[in-house]
């Protein structure tokens, strides 16, 4: 109880007359459980962390810690109390905990979801990250979901499961709306404490990354296989989760998408990536930006295109920026190519 939770919207949809029954309640009132759970399930994992002897350290976050700002290029913890890994300002991965061993690294999921059948790109990317901050370590996840969570036989074999019993939000809702007194901070005072802003990590430069992964994939034509597939590159793969191979023109990629709107486009290439599909494949991807802060991710299905818009302010679109000072004329892709490209990744597999 001694965490802040901001209730004002929640109370505002129930003033309204809204209750669990409707949909955008439930929506709101799901958020607010899920972030009283990964607190709850966070001051467990503390005194769990606190007294087991293989646990060597882990990273102290929420009221725990002194407010600092996030760092970039650097392991942090931010403003809002979470451990985050940054580039340039943007975050990178985000980890709801870390706990370290002799010679494992465990990052902690915490989640109510009811499956985690779609997870699993999120645990490659910061199971990736966290191996190339921390090589020294074996990297692993440790996932603690609510009874009935499906999908747990599919996760990858780094990954672990703790069940823990149905849990509601509720009460806290309850206490806080009535603005009950709360409960005196405790502190955990142990010998394994440590400040994310104190480790030692290696050496990340995520931008200059992307321009060597570039390069390096359009050694051959259309693409260097044999250096895509290998591990390094699948770990940066992971990180980025689409690594970028070149760009087509406009006109030719009408051609692909003929269903596609450039109502006010002002797009003047269209830049392709590979991306991981969850059955082991690979497949071709597309960005159009058509503005400044406009910008679109396509995906050619035989169904058709599917068109989703990119944050103005997410990574993506600084990555877009980054593209259009290193990505010149040699790395056009014509029709045959493209072609010759996604035959090549058919017959790949992660």
């Amino acid at each position: 109880m001694y965490y802040d939770y901001n209730i004002d919207h929640l109370l505002s949809l129930e003033a309204k007359g809204l209750s669990i029954e409707d949909e955008g309640y439930i929506s709101a009132f799901r958020s607010f459980e899920g972030e009283v759970y990964e607190n709850y399930i966070y001051e467990k994992l503390l005194r769990y962390a606190a007294n087991e002897p293989q646990i060597k350290s882990f990273i102290i976050k929420g009221p725990h810690k002194h407010r600092t700002r996030a760092q970039s290029d650097a392991l942090s913890v931010s403003w809002k109390g979470q451990i985050i890994y940054r580039a340039r300002h943007k975050e990178i991965g985000e980890f709801d905990g870390l706990l370290f061993t002799d010679k494992e690294l465990y990052f902690v999921e915490m989640t109510l979801v009811k499956s985690v059948s779609n997870l699993k790109k999120r645990l490659r990317k910061k199971r990736a990250l966290l191996e190339v901050l921390f090589p020294r370590y074996q990297v692993k996840a440790l996932l603690v979901l609510n009874e009935g969570a499906t999908g747990t036989s599919d996760l990858p074999s780094f990954a672990s499961v703790w069940m823990t019993k149905p849990y509601s939000a509720r009460h806290i809702l309850e206490r806080l709306s009535s603005k009950s007194p709360r409960q005196p901070m405790i502190r955990i005072e142990s010998s394994k404490i440590a400040h994310a802003e104190d480790l030692k990590i290696a050496a990340f430069k995520y931008y200059a990354t992307l321009s060597w992964m570039l390069r390096s994939l359009r050694g051959k034509d259309p693409m260097d296989v044999d250096f895509f597939r290998r591990p390094a590159t699948q770990r940066y793969h992971d990180i980025y989760t689409k690594v970028y191979i070149g760009y087509l023109s406009v006109d030719d990629f009408k051609t692909l998408a003929p269903d596609l709107s450039w109502d006010n486009s002002n797009a003047s290439r269209v830049v392709v990536a590979i991306e991981k599909d969850h059955s082991g494949g690979y497949f071709l991807t597309y960005f159009v930006r058509h503005a400044s802060k406009k910008l679109d991710n396509v995906v050619i299905a035989s169904t058709g295109s599917k068109v989703t818009k990119k944050d103005p302010f997410g990574i993506t679109l600084t990555e877009m920026n980054h593209l259009d000072k290193v990505m010149d004329q040699s790395f056009y892709l014509t029709l045959q190519q493209h072609e010759k490209l996604g035959q090549l990744l058919s017959k790949l597999s992660h």
